[in-house]
This record gives structure tokens, C-alpha cells and sequence, in this order.
């Protein structure tokens, strides 16, 4: 079984990987990736943690609303672990 998740509806300031249309959208994690260095640090020439990726599937209809052609098609996200939170609720 697939996990619910949700992005975090984070607004930082920066460099940012996760795609601002997909934050506080609910998904499922498709499969996980592997551990690898944090984007989001290594663009300001940070250490960067290796840390958890996920590839996460949304459907268009959950990202932009039930009118949306296609509603049931699906997209597929990369998404770094510390963006995602549980979502009892997701699809």
C-alpha cells in the first residue's frame, strides 16, 4: 500500500526544489529513491545532509481542481522527505 502524503505549504525564502503548485497538495509516495544530498543546500555552498527521496504521484484533479480535463490522470513528483507530511486524507 502506498503512503498518503501531503507537501508542507512551506513558503521559504531561496532556492527551493519542490515545485510551488504541488505544496499543501496530497499525493501518495510511488516509490522512495534512496538517500542524496539536500538541494536546497547545496545551492547556497552548504553541507548538505543526504536525505530521503521520494517520488510521490498526484492526480491533476487534487492539483488543480475537479474541472480539470483528465482529472484521474496522474503526475509524478521527486520529493525530498522533510517537504512531506502524513495525509490520512489523501486520495
Amino acid at each position: 500500500m502506498m503512503q498518503k502524503v501531503r507537501v508542507k505549504p512551506l513558503m521559504p525564502p531561496g532556492h527551493v526544489r519542490t515545485p510551488h503548485y504541488l505544496r499543501g497538495k496530497a499525493g501518495v509516495i510511488e516509490r522512495s529513491l534512496g538517500a542524496f544530498p539536500n538541494p536546497e543546500d547545496l545551492a547556497y555552498g552548504h553541507d548538505a545532509p543526504a536525505l530521503p527521496l521520494h517520488r510521490v504521484r498526484f492526480r491533476m484533479g487534487d492539483i488543480w481542481g475537479p474541472d480539470t480535463p483528465n482529472p484521474d490522470d496522474t503526475l509524478d513528483a521527486e520529493i525530498y522527505d522533510h517537504w512531506l507530511e502524513p495525509a490520512d486524507d489523501a486520495p
